[in-house]
C-alpha cells in the first residue's frame, strides 16, 4: 500500500517540479535557470528512484534505492527553499510545493526505517 502511495505521490510531485521549471524558465518575468534546473533534476529523481526501488532485486536493494529517493527529496527541499528565499516563487506556491515535498520525505523516511 505505502509503495503505491509513494509511487503515485512522487510522480505527481515530479510533474509539479516540471511545471515549476517551465514557469521559472518560460513564463516568469524574472526568469531563473540555475536553481530551477537543480530543483527539476532532484525533484524528478525522487520518483525515478522510487520506481527503480519497486523493481529492486532484493530487500537491501529496495532499501538503498528508497534511501537515495529520500536524499533527493531532502536536496529538493533545499532548492525550493532557495527559490522562495530569493523571491523567485511566492509564498502560496512555496507553501504548497514544500508541503508536498515534506510529505514525501515523511513517507520515504518511514519506508527506509521499516526496511532496516
Amino acid at each position: 500500500m505505502k509503495e503505491s502511495i509513494v509511487k503515485d505521490k512522487s510522480k505527481e510531485f515530479a510533474l509539479r517540479m516540471i511545471n515549476l521549471y517551465k514557469f521559472l524558465t518560460i513564463t516568469a518575468v524574472n526568469k531563473e535557470f540555475v536553481l530551477s534546473k537543480q530543483a527539476l533534476r532532484s525533484g524528478t529523481s525522487i520518483g525515478a528512484n522510487v520506481k527503480e526501488a519497486l523493481r529492486g532485486q532484493s530487500r537491501p536493494d529496495f532499501r538503498a534505492k528508497m534511501a537515495i529517493a529520500l536524499k533527493e527529496a531532502s536536496e529538493t527541499e533545499y532548492w525550493i527553499e532557495l527559490l522562495y528565499e530569493s523571491d523567485y516563487i511566492d509564498e502560496p506556491s512555496y507553501t504548497s510545493i514544500i508541503n508536498d515535498n515534506r510529505e514525501l520525505i515523511k513517507i520515504l523516511t518511514r519506508i527506509v526505517k521499516n526496511t532496516e
